[in-house]
């Protein structure tokens, strides 16, 4: 643990930067497309309607209202794939595309 927060920050940042280089690179490298997503809120939000189920970390089902009931990591990965699909395309969107 480093003792200097915004140090520990940004040596946290960088290990998470590297890995989303690292994935482009294989990305381009084996013909696939890379969309960055803002991971946000994916484990409190609902995959199936959308509504914010408040959770603590050490709650490891999402259980909502609507009825879905899945691992709180699994939530997240829908909520991603849904928000990298929703935003493909539009202007802004970050895509590494080798066949662009």
């Amino acid at each position: 643990m480093v003792k200097n927060h915004c140090l520990a920050k940004s040596i946290n940042d960088a290990g998470w930067y590297q890995f989303r280089k690292w994935l482009e690179h294989f990305g381009a490298k084996f013909g696939r497309m890379t969309v960055a997503v803002n991971p946000a809120y994916t484990s409190q939000n609902c995959s199936e309607c959308g509504e914010t189920v408040k959770k603590s970390l050490s709650t490891r089902t999402h259980v909502c209202e609507c009825g879905c009931e899945l691992d709180r990591d699994h939530n997240a990965a829908i909520n991603i794939r849904n928000r990298a699909i929703s935003t493909t395309g539009h202007v802004g969107t970050w895509i590494i595309n080798p066949f662009a």
